[in-house]
């Protein structure tokens, strides 16, 4: 052994393992981030077209001295920006559920009552039938 160089990760092969799933893991995030970058990118309406893509050929062109400088230098708003659209969409779900159970929602006795007179007017109801629906609906 003493000319031969000993490489633990094969001498031990939970060791080998264990630095496979750690760069998996590494490159995995490093993937995620340069995600996490170019989707900030495009959300920032203070940006003009022109800097997004100066910004995103940096980043394509040289990836780790690109995110890290735009980490750097534009980093801090990046959590701003990412609670911006989570409210905005939170908001627009919202808006979305109030407009459908608005629209398909229970209706009052007054609205079915005034939708029957409507009905009765139209010719589409007797006397007797407006009498039981509208009794119907008072009781129910």
């Amino acid at each position: 052994m003493s000319g031969d160089a000993v490489s633990l990760a094969y001498d031990y092969p939970v060791l080998g393992a264990f630095w496979t799933i750690m760069w998996i893991f590494l490159w995995v995030m490093w993937i995620f981030l340069i995600f996490r970058v170019i989707v900030d990118l495009f959300r920032d309406d203070d940006l003009s077209g022109w800097a997004k893509t100066g910004w995103l050929i940096f980043v394509l062109v040289l990836p780790f001295l690109g995110v890290f400088v735009y980490l750097i230098a534009r980093g801090r708003g990046m959590g701003k920006r990412e609670q911006e659209h989570a409210r905005a969409q939170l908001e627009s779900t919202n808006r979305y559920i109030r407009e459908t159970v608005g629209a398909t929602g229970p209706v009052s006795e007054a609205e079915q009552l005034a939708h029957l007179s409507e009905v009765r007017a139209r010719g589409d109801l007797t006397d007797e039938e407006f009498r039981r629906a509208k009794e119907k609906i008072l009781h129910a």
